[in-house]
């Protein structure tokens, strides 16, 4: 099964590297861009028996390693 996991920071939380974007791109003349925020992105291949087992490991994996869920929202899509 593969899985794609998207991770982000949660609304409220500083986002430094979003603000540095934002100016970057306004220097470079890009206008009317506001409220950038930075994520990651994380594709994993998952042995697993269905959707929903991947989903669970995938799950683990994420409030374990790779969402700091006190800062951070995740979201996982699952596919064959």
């Amino acid at each position: 099964m593969k899985a794609r996991v998207v991770v982000t920071l949660k609304p409220g939380v500083l986002d430094p590297q979003g603000q540095a974007i934002e100016g970057s791109l306004g220097g470079l003349g890009f206008t009317g861009v506001s409220a950038v925020r930075q994520g990651k992105i994380f594709d994993l291949e998952v042995d697993a028996t269905d959707a929903e087992d991947a989903r669970s490991k995938v799950d683990s994996m994420c409030t374990r390693l790779l969402a700091n869920t006190v800062i951070e929202n995740y979201s996982v899509e699952i596919s064959e």
